[in-house]
């Protein structure tokens, strides 16, 4: 029997995997994994993002060796290779054919197609799978037939639609037998010459489905139940810490949401509060998956709400400089900043405290900040962060209006209200009595070490106010 190709990329896992589940139907399973760094770079992703891809590739390599599975590498230039380098190891192996799960951001869905396409003109077959989310883009419409662009009424769709079906485990293949392919070494991650986000140390963030499963178990066990009231309080660790193994597919959406059902009743919806607020992020990344393919403008750098590119943002480079590098006189904003940049990660609270505070307060583009995110996120994940930030920036999906402005002070007098966050990466400020951390007095900033804001937030409100609604008079 021809053995069958499964290709791997962001779904690095054996449990729960659609299109693996299907290979191992078909027949012996040969796996691939195309590293696309020159690419992946180009489009922003750094080092903390590649570090744990690069780790979760290798634990994907030691499980599928349990199953006498080969996974077989290939370093690529650039996604437009991956057809040739496709076929060419399907040729080589005498392959039946392909599976591969879809992605839905624009590159990747162009880049699929031409695989496809690549396949079934040299008479081989290729199967995508929708192991992602839920719903295939385009199975949930509006009443007009168009794609949801806006999260709420997706959110009801996608509840009253949802079936025990579509949330069903797919099996974990079996040992196969031995095939007479060698496995690939796995390449080492080359040096990112010329750039300044080292790797942080992997330690916290342990790669794989193993890990993954255990972090799910442990939120679930301790910190689920609390999630509605704690997961906006920084100094508190009460979010799941699950996106970086979402964002690659160490753990899948049907892995969690099953969980769910069995810690809260077979309900997702009602019953336990946190969890329910938890499934509630779960379809947020769903909706932003959706948003990439049914308006793949975004993916283009394009604002969703097309009339805010007329917006006139500042060129304020000490500003961002500011922002990046954690000195706004803003604590919150600058401890935030701070997390991520030593931690890569940031909580989510933050994130869109942060988000705000450049797209609103300093008025500089937010695909700048957008930027800055994924090149040091170690979830970063192109659908997520996109829609995130066109949320604060007021160019996205929410139906909100832009007048929507946070007030920096007052987020943080309201989730740390202890300073306990601003203390922890503000040490200038950790002297300071709790409350007097989140606006430290000004005849002291000196003494501190701890700058001035560079801002004032009420002239910001007015000044984004009034750029936003010169839109609606232009």
């Amino acid at each position: 029997m021809p053995p069958v190709l499964m290709w791997f990329r962001s779904d690095l896992r054996l449990a729960d995997n659609a299109a693996l589940a299907a290979a191992a139907r078909q027949g012996p399973v040969v796996a691939v994994f195309l590293r696309c760094l020159p690419h992946w770079r180009r489009h922003g992703h750094g080092a903390n993002k590649l570090d744990f891809w690069h780790r979760g590739v290798a634990a994907l390599g030691e499980a599928l060796a349990g199953l006498n599975i080969p996974l077989l590498h290939r370093d690529l230039n650039d996604f437009a290779q991956a057809p040739a380098a496709l076929l060419a190891i399907a040729r080589e192996l005498g392959a039946a054919g392909l599976h591969f799960n879809h992605e839905y951001p624009l590159d990747e869905v162009t880049r699929d197609r031409a695989v496809v396409e690549a396949f079934q003109g040299a008479g081989l077959g290729a199967w995508g799978h929708h192991d992602r989310v839920a719903f295939a883009p385009g199975e949930l419409l509006t009443g007009k037939g168009d794609v949801y662009g806006v999260f709420t009424p997706f959110s009801r769709a996608w509840h009253r639609r949802l079936s025990g079906e579509r949330l069903a485990l797919h099996d974990t293949p079996a040992p196969q037998a031995h095939l007479p392919i060698a496995a690939d070494a796995l390449p080492a991650l080359p040096a990112l010459p010329a750039l300044e986000d080292t790797p942080i140390d992997g330690r916290q963030w342990p790669a794989g489905e193993g890990p993954a499963a255990d972090r799910l178990e442990r939120f679930l066990r301790f910190r689920a139940r609390h999630y509605a009231e704690q997961r906006d309080m920084p100094a508190i660790r009460g979010t799941s810490e699950l996106s970086p193994y979402l964002a690659l597919g160490m753990l899948s959406h049907r892995q969690c949401l099953q969980a769910v059902l069995t810690e809260n009743n077979g309900r997702l919806t009602e019953g336990d509060p946190g969890l329910a607020a938890w499934v509630n992020e779960l379809v947020w990344r769903e909706f932003y998956q959706h948003i990439a393919f049914g308006f793949p403008r975004v993916c283009r750098h394009r604002a969703f709400q097309v009339h805010t590119e007329r917006l006139a943002w500042r060129d304020d480079e000490a500003g961002f400089a500011a922002w990046c590098e954690g000195r706004t006189g803003y604590p919150i904003v600058d401890a935030a900043m701070r997390q991520l940049v030593a931690t890569g990660w940031m909580h989510n609270r933050l994130r869109m405290i942060t988000a705000m505070f450049l797209a609103k307060h300093l008025l500089i583009d937010w695909r700048r900040g957008e930027a800055f995110f994924l090149r040091h996120l170690v979830d970063g994940e192109f659908c997520a962060n996109n829609g995130g930030w066109q949320w604060a920036a007021s160019t996205g999906t929410d139906a909100a209006p832009y007048f929507r402005i946070f007030n920096p002070t007052t987020q943080s007098r309201r989730f740390d209200p202890n300073g306990r966050f601003l203390a922890e990466w503000l040490p200038e400020l950790a002297a300071l009595p709790a409350k007097a951390r989140h606006a430290p007095p000004r005849d002291r900033l000196r003494e501190l070490g701890y700058p001035p804001p560079i801002v004032d937030h009420r002239a910001a409100r007015t000044r984004a106010l009034d750029a936003f609604a010169s839109l609606k008079a232009g």
